[in-house]
């Protein structure tokens, strides 16, 4: 699976005759700008970053709910979204599936556990009769823990917890080799967390399951993922291994985020804050859009857009760490 310089751009000007009468130009979003990364097939990468910082809009653009405005995303060597538009996209989206991040938005309230995991079976006509769908949704309820009663009944009668293993179900049921994880455990409490994680893991193993897992949590990052992408303001400015990012952080931001994590040994020490906020994203800083957070940024930094760069086997995009300050 590979994003070659995935970018997604949302106009969210006024209507045309508010703009007319107020004299104000078209206002485009720059969600994601230029991503690109690699996983590895049974592989784990995982997109962190604050909210607004375009991670859930690259989980939408690789299943294809959203068109990129630039860039291309390729599986199984082709690209994904002109697959998308042509007679061979269904088979394509048999193998790409998503766990979404709200369980309790995400299941229909109106349907039976048995109709909401037999839906993908019978879109992608994979059963021929409603014994082969039944036979197949029990098998797949047993897989995430649950039980063959559980297909009468509604979701409302499950915890999160089970109803997210609902849904990592449901997404099994096309037999997938890509999963999208946008959050897929936010919403849930921690030990209902540990669980679905695990769940999640096991069926890895077993199914040589390839994952894009996104979330702002970094000690749930460091227990699921291999590989890590550190975004900001639409931008990956560090992709590394796990180990190198946790043990060696390289760009400020990364910095930033795993200094604020509250640590045991560390009761003692002063920790330093994120600093600042996160720049509107309609209107971003010049240069690197980092800089005004920054404690390390100097004239360049203000003016010149950093590339993505490799510094002793991580892909960073800071001009600090490519001169040598830090």
């Amino acid at each position: 699976m590979v994003a070659d310089g995935l970018a997604k751009t949302f106009d969210v000007s006024a209507p045309w005759l508010n703009r007319v009468l107020e004299r104000k130009p078209r206002q485009l979003l720059h969600a994601v700008d230029e991503a690109s990364f690699t996983i590895a097939k049974g592989q784990t990468l995982a997109l962190v970053g604050e909210s607004g910082c375009g991670k859930s809009t690259v989980a939408r653009l690789l299943v294809g709910l959203y068109q990129p405005t630039r860039g291309r995303f390729l599986f199984r060597g082709q690209d994904a979204h002109a697959a998308y538009r042509s007679r061979a996209g269904l088979q394509l989206r048999r193998g790409i599936q998503m766990i979404f991040q709200d369980p309790y938005a995400s299941l229909n309230p109106r349907w039976r556990v048995a109709d909401i995991v037999a839906e993908p079976l019978r879109e992608h006509g994979l059963v021929a009769t409603r014994e082969q769908a039944q036979e197949r949704v029990v098998a797949l309820l047993q897989s995430v823990g649950l039980a063959a009663v559980d297909l009468a009944k509604y979701p409302h009668q499950f915890s999160g917890g089970q109803r997210q293993r609902i849904s990592i179900a449901r997404a099994l049921a096309t037999e997938p080799e890509f999963l999208v994880a946008d959050e897929p455990t936010s919403a849930l409490d921690v030990s209902v967390q540990a669980q679905v994680l695990n769940i999640m893991k096991a069926l890895q193993r077993q199914r040589e399951l390839t994952y894009l897992f996104i979330s702002h949590n970094l000690a749930v990052v460091r227990h699921v993922s291999d590989q890590v992408g550190v975004m900001y303001l639409g931008r990956i400015v560090e992709l590394a291994p796990k180990k190198t990012l946790f043990s060696l952080p390289r760009h400020p931001y990364t910095r930033m985020l795993l200094d604020a994590i509250p640590k045991m040994h560390d009761t003692g020490r002063a920790r330093t804050p994120v600093q600042g906020e996160v720049p509107n994203p309609l209107d971003p800083p010049s240069g690197c859009s980092f800089h005004p957070r920054c404690p390390h940024a100097n004239a360049r930094c203000r003016i010149e857009r950093p590339l993505l760069r490799d510094v002793g086997g991580t892909l960073v995009a800071c001009h600090a760490v490519e001169e040598g300050r830090i």
